[in-house]
């Protein structure tokens, strides 16, 4: 029986729930983009670990998220709780996430073989606790309000708090690792870890405390997969979505995997501090995030005006634009290269709200077509893109590091510099590309959201009573 109230079915979320939800993302990111920008960094200069052995292992361990990304939106789905289907799972894994993350960065003294099996089991832990925490956020989402426009605003809190500890990593990671590990960077990366570990586990439990489940699962939830997967590949906004979400995740992978070899090699920063204790790096990180973050800001005031698809499609072009443009500025032209950031991710800024805006309205276009609410699955396989597009982006920057001859902590060939160029600029813009074409087959606009909410809110008021 549904613990779904019917009068709440419509009701606007309160500021505290908004930012509750937003808090989750808040507790990935500290992982995540630790991941998207030192990881590749810290197995190779600071593991000691061959870029293309990582960029292999990145790979490799995918085909467990092939599995488990989508066997986890099918339990969740699945799940009967007090709590709902989603929640019970950001309070149960909570501790095992952070426990996962900060092993990864734990180094204990190996053998080089020894090392690397070290970082396989580990990177695969926390990629199976990711799945367990992020499929259920990520999904709840999709419950949290029937309204489309509802859920945009959350997506928007999201992306903000999001970007808001992107901005923390991207900002203070650098620094921090130096003041805490008194200038060794095993120490320092695994005490930083550390308290980014218990800082993710109490914001994820504060996402639970404060977040309802608003949208009733079915009365009779059959255990038939068959139908779930057959109702997902009819989904043609889904499909739309997962190409692009593997082509864009390729190119933020990529580039970002690149950017710490960028400015250590190409732009030569030393790690020396350009203002108060931050260096190059991290100024030019904590700028762009800073303007994604107003950027995303502006999230509602533009899905107000524009259809979604059409923003989508835009603003990642614009994108693509600035990133092809540092391939072509010298490497002494820093102040420029900040200011190109900073507009890019300015108007890149509204797109992962909308986006996954966007995901949720594609879990209500498959239960209008086909009559299955396949919430858990629709999130999870996105994820599961996004999570390829990450690690193939990641694996072949690794990869094309050892092509062209890049050596760790050594004076680059211009070969190898030209690697690390093209690695953050055109590649990723080409991707970006890629991505946008993607978009182009997604159907779903606004006349298409409210005839949905009039039809499924009938369904769902049924189920309620």
């Amino acid at each position: 029986m549904s613990t779904t109230q019917p009068h709440a079915m419509h009701e606007k979320l309160s500021f505290k729930e908004k930012l509750g939800y937003g808090l989750g993302d808040s507790a990935s990111n500290f992982f995540f983009q630790v991941f998207n920008i030192f990881l590749l960094y810290y197995y190779t200069d600071v593991f000691g670990l061959a870029p293309a052995a990582v960029g292999t292992m990145f790979l490799v361990t995918k085909i467990v998220d092939a599995i488990s990304d989508p066997v986890m939106g099918l339990i969740a789905d699945r799940t009967k709780s007090r709590w709902g289907s989603f929640r019970p799972y950001i309070l149960w894994m909570a501790v095992p996430y952070g426990i996962c993350g900060y092993l990864m960065f734990a180094s204990p003294e190996l053998t080089d073989s020894g090392k690397l099996i070290y970082a396989y089991a580990t990177y695969t832990a926390m990629m199976l606790a990711y799945t367990a925490i992020n499929v259920p956020y990520s999904s709840l989402m999709g419950v949290i309000s029937p309204l489309s426009s509802e859920r945009t605003k959350v997506s928007s809190y999201r992306f903000v708090c999001a970007f808001l500890a992107a901005w923390i990593v991207g900002t203070f990671v650098g620094p921090l690792k130096n003041l805490l590990g008194g200038g060794d960077e095993v120490l320092g990366f695994r005490l930083t870890m550390f308290i980014f570990a218990i800082i993710s586990v109490v914001l994820l439990w504060i996402t639970f405390a404060t977040t309802k489940e608003r949208v009733p699962p079915p009365i009779d939830r059959s255990t038939d997969i068959k139908k779930d997967l057959r109702a997902l590949l009819n989904n043609g906004p889904w499909i739309a979505l997962f190409v692009s979400a593997i082509a864009v995740l390729m190119n933020l992978a990529i580039r970002n995997g690149a950017l710490l070899y960028y400015f250590k090699y190409y732009v030569g920063d030393d790690g020396t501090a350009i203002f108060l204790i931050f260096d190059k790096t991290s100024v030019f990180l904590s700028l762009g995030l800073l303007a994604m973050v107003l950027g995303v800001t502006l999230t509602k005031t533009l899905s107000d005006r524009f259809e979604k698809r059409s923003l989508m499609i835009a603003l990642t072009l614009f994108n693509a634009l600035s990133m092809a443009a540092f391939f072509f500025i010298p490497p002494e032209y820093y102040w420029l290269m900040v200011l190109v950031n900073c507009i890019g991710s300015f108007a890149n800024g509204p797109t992962p709200a909308l986006v996954w805006s966007m995901y949720a309205d594609c879990a209500d276009y498959g239960e209008w077509k086909s009559g299955r609410r396949t919430t858990g699955l629709v999130f999870s396989t996105v994820l599961f893109a996004q999570k390829m597009g990450l690690a193939i982006g990641a694996g072949l920057a690794g990869i094309i590091l050892g092509i062209f001859g890049f050596v760790a902590n050594e004076m680059q060939s211009e070969e190898a510099l030209f690697g690390i160029r093209f690695m953050f600029s055109i590649i990723p813009a080409m991707l970006a590309i890629a991505g946008t074409i993607a978009i182009f087959f997604y159907k779903i606009d606004r006349k298409t959201i409210k005839q949905m909410e009039a039809d499924l809110a009938v369904v769902h008021a049924k189920r309620s009573t």
